[in-house]
């Protein structure tokens, strides 16, 4: 409810039936959807800005390396892409 304008039940009523009486009911369900769409989108750009304009510190977690990172070089694979045993050639 708005401070300084009380809409009770009836009021709504009358307001949708003025909406029903100008629109008419084929045209009524699209702008009550285009009217939710409005607000959800206004809700979402507001949280967006608040978002934006935190000047708080947020804590970032630390990156996690990549496994193999470290290594320049891939290992050899066989066709299915299991990793080659290592051979011994002096046995």
């Amino acid at each position: 409810m708005i401070p300084g304008l009380p809409v009770g039940p009836l009021e709504l009523l009358l307001v949708l039936g003025i909406l029903l009486l100008i629109l008419g009911p084929g045209k009524l369900p699209e702008v009550g959807s285009a009217v939710g769409r409005t607000i959800r989108e206004f809700r979402k750009a507001s949280t967006d800005l608040q978002d934006a304009t935190n000047l708080s510190p947020q804590s970032i977690p630390p990156a996690t390396p990549r496994p193999g990172a470290g290594s320049t070089r891939e290992p050899e694979t066989t066709r299915r892409g299991t990793p080659v045993d290592p051979v011994d050639e002096d046995a």
